[in-house]
Formats: structure tokens, sequence, C-alpha cells
């Protein structure tokens, strides 16, 4: 199987996206959890590199953080910021260094 490539019918992304979907509002997954939901265990990048491919929020994105519990910095773009914003909206809290209780707010898929 190649990362980026079929498996069955269902394109790589998609698979990524529609487990990134089923997160409750409230909740939070790790990269990691999420590839093993799609299919694709030890590849927690490739769902970064889906989450960045995204050109609307149809898909909530923001949900998902490393397994430190922290959002991951991007060079590229204010995200990081936003992230926080919107998951701080939906009641998920940070302690002082920037960290996010798995243990709380972790989604138990």
């Amino acid at each position: 199987m190649t990362l980026d490539g079929d498996r069955g019918s269902q394109p790589t992304y998609q698979r990524i996206f529609e487990v990134v979907k089923r997160i409750p509002r409230g909740k939070v997954a790790t990269y990691g959890q999420i590839a093993q939901l799609a299919g694709l265990a030890g590849h927690a990048r490739q769902v970064g590199y889906a989450l960045s491919a995204l050109e609307n929020d149809s898909v909530p994105w923001h949900r998902v953080i490393n397994v430190k519990g922290e959002i991951s910095p991007r060079t590229w773009s204010d995200h990081d910021d936003l992230q926080r914003e919107l998951l701080e909206k939906e009641g998920v809290a940070f302690n002082e260094g920037g960290k996010v209780s798995l243990v709380r707010f972790g989604w138990q898929s």
C-alpha cells in the first residue's frame, strides 16, 4: 500500500478526513490516533499532510494535536493561534505550558 494511493475505493486523505469528522466538539485526537483509525498506523505525518491540504473548514482540523498534547507549530501560517482559539471556544483548556490534557479532553474512539 502506498500512502498516497487507494485502499479499496477510498483515497487516503478521504479516509483521514472521515475519521477527523468523528471527533466530537470539545475533544481532541492525536495525529497518530487518527492515522491508526484510518488504517495508516505509524504514519502520523500523513495526517498532518492531509489536514494541511484542506481547502475549506468542512473537516474539524483544529481538533487534531500532537501526542504531547500540544498544537504542532507551523512556520507558514498563523493557524497555531487560530487552532487554539477554536479549541478554547469548544471548551478545551490549555495549561500554562500550552498543553491540553489528553486524559481529560482526549477522544476515546
